[in-house]
């Protein structure tokens, strides 16, 4: 489904083209916006056009609306089926109930979404696959492109681009904005993100990966870059990545026998032990226990350090300008 299809499909339900540009952004992106985002969207001032526009919403029970604590703002929830049914996404995940730290994560994408209107936006698992794959499918399989397993064996379901942020599109289709949005002081999750991800960039001639940086965690960017460029422009040595290989294989047979003190090599195992203990190596770990030698394949390629010195890939970070916070003490969640 087009991005027009959708927009048009929307807008017959009695709502103006504008109206429904918004929407679409809104049920693709977050679920839930405020009424600042639809004057920032349509650029106009906040008065009785917005007003008119979200009481419709709310009458019509295309949306529910919900108080914040400590001041006056008010979180829309937009969760009508018939308007999912209308862009093609009836089963949205972003129509059930959020919880309220997710709510508020899902306005600060949305202000980022916004605030870059003059590149395409992809959204959804489908949408990401299908362009993908007719952009780099002759050099990437699809098992390559970031995704996560869930289930046992035999009972696998595959979840390609599982952490659902929000992916842009230069108009020369070239050029590629990731966005990662900072919710913990330390990047503990944000190691794992670049892993799945490492496999596409090395294919794509341009991209972008931006962290978005709430106030609050203002002081954690310079770990996330740190982090960012150990993952991304840092290769390894043949020799330290054949290490890895024994060590992760000698550490998974271990733990498997439940005895740290049987190994084939204790006087190796203890060394790389202590040489692999940062926290790439953990993460890293724990993704090779899931995919294999693949995990590790690509740490000697230079491609993506390259990539960062001829400025063809970048690094880049955006402090969100709002106050989140005052946002969190809901009344209730929709």
């Amino acid at each position: 489904m087009t991005a027009a299809e959708r927009v048009q499909a929307v807008a017959a339900k009695h709502f103006t083209e504008r109206q429904a540009r918004f929407l679409v952004t809104v049920m693709l992106h977050s679920g839930v916006c405020m009424r600042r985002h639809y004057c920032a969207f349509a650029g106009i001032r906040h008065g009785q056009v917005d007003i008119n526009f979200f009481d419709r919403l709310t009458t019509d029970k295309f949306a529910t609306a919900f108080d914040c604590k400590h001041n006056r703002a008010r979180i829309y929830h937009v969760h009508h089926r018939s308007l999912y049914e209308a862009i093609g996404e009836p089963h949205s995940r972003l129509r059930k109930p959020l919880a309220l730290a997710r709510a508020v994560e899902n306005i600060m994408l949305l202000d980022a979404v916004i605030a870059r209107r003059d590149i395409t936006w992809l959204a959804t698992e489908r949408e990401k696959v299908e362009h993908f794959s007719m952009r780099v499918g002759h050099l990437l399989h699809r098992d390559e492109f970031p995704h996560l397993d869930f289930g046992e064996s035999g009972d696998i379901t595959t979840r390609y681009f599982p952490d659902r942020l929000p992916i842009g599109v230069d108009p020369d289709r070239h050029g590629h904005l990731f966005l990662y949005l900072v919710t913990r002081r330390d990047p503990v999750d944000f190691r794992p993100f670049l892993l799945r991800h490492a496999d596409l960039l090395r294919v794509l001639p341009k991209w972008t990966l931006q962290l978005l940086v709430p106030a609050h965690f203002a002081e954690s960017t310079e770990a996330y870059v740190a982090a960012a460029r150990q993952e991304l422009a840092a290769p390894l040595r043949a020799s330290v990545v054949d290490e890895l290989r024994w060590y992760f294989a000698e550490r998974q047979r271990l733990a498997a026998a439940a005895d740290s003190s049987r190994s084939t090599d204790p006087a190796r195992y203890q060394r790389v032990r202590r040489a692999f203990g940062a926290p790439r190596y953990r993460v890293l770990y724990r993704t090779w226990t899931r995919v294999g030698d693949r995990a590790v394949n690509g740490l000697q390629s230079r491609v993506l350090a390259d990539a960062l010195e001829r400025r063809s890939g970048r690094i880049e970070w955006q402090s969100l300008p709002r106050p989140y916070l005052h946002l969190s003490p809901l009344v209730g969640t929709a």
